[in-house]
């Protein structure tokens, strides 16, 4: 009878409910009218904002808005009866596991800034505003872009590999619908920084879904998401100049 109670349970379960998933809808397309509204606003000097004096303010409500939105994933969720290591997946015993993850994320870095460069040779650059005053100048900016860019890393990998992902994996039955809509919503949810930035990031989180469905946990897409970002805001600035 155990068995074949076992063999009934379905193979892909709802990680919360159907409404909480249709008002997380909701708050992503509040977002992308309020990101779209920001690009269409007129700004002296053509940036995002009016002068970089504003940065700390923007890079604090990222971060708040990324844990909100986390902590609403996580209300859907514990309501099933999840955990939040139930969505990450996997675990770090040893050392050497350890380093194998940051191998393999330092590979994926690799991959995404390839996937990124040869989509900026396929496409000119729009008309959208620069996102160049938005990166860290002092070091008190950069401390807290470094730890803006460890909330995202942590924040929207559980948001869009773990709870979305998983949602529609239970809803579709197919990895390949599950990983293309997270990547989709991920995509918007940043259309302030314009339409063609949001293409590429669909991409990027097609490749980021991809990764969570190979290995099974989102540890790996967290330190790489996280390094993602660190790179492209402050650090090849640095390097690159």
């Amino acid at each position: 009878m155990k068995s074949q109670a076992k063999a009934e349970e379905p193979k892909f379960k709802l990680v919360a409910s159907i409404r909480h998933s249709l008002i997380f809808l909701g708050i992503v397309a509040a977002v992308a009218i309020a990101g779209y509204a920001a690009q269409q606003r007129q700004v002296a000097g053509g940036g995002l904002v009016e002068s970089h004096t504003q940065i700390i303010p923007i890079y604090v409500s990222v971060a708040v808005m990324d844990w909100l939105l986390l902590f609403f994933a996580w209300r859907g969720i514990r309501q099933r009866g999840g955990t939040f290591r139930s969505i990450i997946g996997g675990r770090w015993s040893n050392g050497r596991e350890i380093l194998r993850a940051l191998g393999i994320a330092a590979l994926f870095w690799g991959v995404i800034l390839a996937a990124s460069w040869g989509m900026d040779l396929l496409h000119a650059q729009g008309h959208e505003k620069s996102l160049g005053i938005l990166f860290p100048q002092t070091p008190l900016e950069v401390g807290i872009w470094i730890a803006t860019s460890a909330s995202a890393g942590f924040c929207e990998e559980f948001v869009f590999r773990g709870y979305v992902q998983r949602q529609l994996l239970a809803l579709s039955h197919s990895t390949l619908i599950a990983i293309l809509g997270q990547a989709v919503l991920f995509g918007v949810m940043h259309a302030y920084q314009g339409w063609r930035p949001v293409a590429q990031i669909i991409v990027i989180g097609v490749l980021f879904g991809a990764l969570a469905a190979w290995r099974k946990t989102l540890r790996v897409g967290m330190v790489a998401h996280g390094w993602l970002d660190v790179w492209g805001g402050w650090l090849s600035q640095v390097i690159l100049r």
